[in-house]
C-alpha cells in the first residue's frame, strides 16, 4: 500500500479566551501556522495540491471556507484550493486523515492539513443555540428520525460527560485530581520549554498561556456544570484560540522533491458510538485500531487523547489498560486549551515532537467528537 508521510508540523501557541490571539482574524490565525509550516518544510507552496482545514461553528469570520481564506491570507498562490471540514472536535485530525488518504490514493502529492479556531471571536454554540439563532427549534427534537430512535431531551457534551462519569463511576475527586495533574504536567513542560520547537510565536505569545498553578480551595468550591452533577469547569477543557498545520506528502513527492519525512501515518480509524453519551467513542475506536494493526498498549510509546472532559480520559484508561504515564505526558486540553477546529492538528504536532524527543516509535492519538464519534491515528516516527 502507498504511504503517507508527515513532512513537518507547526502550531501557534494556544491562547485563553480573551487573550493575545483573541483579536486575530481566523484567516490570519490559520495563515500564520500555514506560513510557518511552508517555511520550515522548505517547499514551493505552488506545489501543494490542496489545503484541508478543520473548523467548528463556521460562521462570521470563520465562514466562507476558512481553509481557503487562510491559504490566501498567507499570501500563497491562488491556484491552490482549500476545503473546510467539520467533524466537531476531531475536525483537524480528520483533516490529517483526508490528506493522508489523498496522497495514499495517488491523486495528490502534497496536502496541507490542519485547523483553526478563534473561540473568543466566534463563541461556542450548541446545536440548540445554533438552531435558535436561525429561528429554528432544537434541531434534534424536531427531527422525526432522531426522536423515533433517541427520544426528546438535551443533547449536549455536558450531559454526555456526566453520563460517562456515572457509567464508569468516576468521582468528582478523581476527576479533579486528574485535572490538577494535567496542569502540573503542562506547567512542567512549559518550564522545560518542551513545546518551543513546535510553536510559531504570534501576538507576543511564545507559549501556551492556559496552564495554571492549581488552587485546591478554588477547585473544590466550583459549582457543577449540571444540577446534581459531578463535573465542574475545572474538569473541562478550556475555551481557547489557536491554529496548527501539517504537511502530508506521498512517496512520489518525497522522492522527487528530496523531502525528509519525520513520521509516517501507520493507521487511521473512525468510529461512532452512543450519540447521547457522545464522548465515549474513543474506547471502541482505540480497540479497533489496535486489533487492525496487531499492536498492544505496550507497543505505543506516547498517547494524545483530547481532554474534552476528565471522564473521557479516565474511562478510556479504565477500558484500554494504557499506562497513564504515557497518556498526555505534557498535559492536555484541561490545561493547554481546546480551540475546537484546531486541536486535532495541535495534538498531532505535540505527539510527533514527543516521539522525537523521547526516541519512541509509535504514537496514538484519539479524540471524542460531537455526535458520538472518534478518530484514531497511529503514527510511526522515522
Amino acid at each position: 500500500m502507498a504511504e503517507a508521510f508527515i513532512i513537518d508540523a507547526v502550531r501557534t501557541p494556544v491562547s485563553r479566551r480573551g487573550g493575545p490571539l483573541s483579536t486575530i482574524h481566523p484567516a490570519d490565525l490559520g495563515a500564520h501556522a500555514i506560513r510557518a509550516l511552508i517555511e520550515r518544510a522548505g517547499v514551493d507552496p505552488g506545489l501543494v495540491d490542496d489545503v484541508v482545514f478543520g473548523n467548528v461553528d463556521s460562521v462570521g469570520p470563520q465562514s466562507f471556507d476558512v481553509a481557503r481564506t487562510c491559504w490566501l491570507a498567507a499570501g500563497f498562490p491562488a491556484h491552490v484550493p482549500g476545503v473546510t471540514i467539520d467533524r466537531q472536535c476531531g475536525s483537524a485530525q480528520q483533516a490529517v486523515h483526508f490528506a493522508a488518504q489523498a496522497v495514499m490514493s495517488g491523486t495528490m502529492d502534497m496536502v496541507v492539513a490542519g485547523g483553526v479556531q478563534n473561540m473568543s471571536m466566534v463563541p461556542l454554540m450548541s446545536a440548540a443555540d445554533s438552531g435558535k439563532a436561525l429561528g429554528f427549534e432544537d434541531p434534534f427534537s424536531t427531527s422525526e428520525g432522531w426522536t423515533s430512535r433517541f427520544g426528546k431531551g438535551e443533547v449536549s457534551q455536558f450531559r454526555g460527560a456526566e453520563m460517562m462519569a456515572t457509567h464508569w463511576d468516576i468521582s468528582r475527586d478523581e476527576m479533579e485530581r486528574f485535572a490538577v495533574e494535567s496542569h502540573t504536567r503542562a506547567l512542567r513542560a512549559n518550564a522545560e520549554r518542551l513545546f518551543e520547537p513546535e510553536i510559531a510565536p504570534l501576538g507576543g505569545l511564545t507559549a501556551d498561556n492556559g496552564p495554571r498553578e492549581p488552587d485546591w480551595d478554588k477547585i473544590r468550591s466550583l459549582p457543577t456544570l449540571l444540577p446534581d452533577g459531578r463535573i465542574t469547569a475545572a474538569c473541562a477543557s478550556q475555551i481557547s484560540d489557536g491554529s496548527a498545520a501539517l504537511l502530508i506528502a506521498g512517496e512520489r513527492a518525497v522522492k522527487h522533491l528530496g523531502l525528509t519525512p519525520r513520521a509516517r501515518v501507520h493507521h487511521m480509524t473512525v468510529m461512532g458510538d452512543d450519540p447521547l453519551m457522545m464522548l465515549s467513542a474513543p474506547i471502541p475506536a482505540t480497540r479497533r485500531a489496535l486489533e487492525r494493526t496487531g499492536l498492544t498498549p505496550d507497543d505505543i510509546d506516547t498517547v494524545e487523547i483530547n481532554e474534552a472532559f476528565a471522564p473521557v480520559v479516565l474511562a478510556w484508561l479504565k477500558e484500554t489498560g494504557f499506562d497513564p504515564a504515557k497518556v498526555n505526558p505534557n498535559g492536555g486540553a484541561i490545561a493547554l486549551g481546546h480551540p475546537l477546529g484546531a486541536t486535532g492538528a495541535r495534538l498531532m504536532t505535540t505527539m510527533l515532537n514527543q516521539l522525537e524527543r523521547t526516541g519512541g516509535r509509535y504514537g496514538l492519538q484519539t479524540m471524542c467528537e460531537g455526535g458520538g464519534q472518534a478518530n484514531v491515528t497511529i503514527i510511526e516516527r522515522l
